[in-house]
């Protein structure tokens, strides 16, 4: 039991050690990856268009 402890003992004070991001940064971030995410689903899209394609003048 003296284990369990000290495990969440120091589990809490390497969390009091992080620097947490602001509001603002969060936001920033989500978007980015958003961006990121819709742009990455675009460009798969077009490539299974070009595929599909290529793929009907082979057939």
């Amino acid at each position: 039991m003296g284990k369990l402890s000290a495990y969440f003992r120091e589990a809490l004070y390497e969390l009091r050690k992080v620097t947490w991001p602001t509001k603002k940064q969060t936001v920033n971030y989500s978007i980015v990856v958003i961006v990121i995410a819709i742009g990455m689903a675009v460009f798969f899209a077009v490539l299974d268009d070009i595929f599909t394609w290529l793929l009907g003048l082979v057939v």
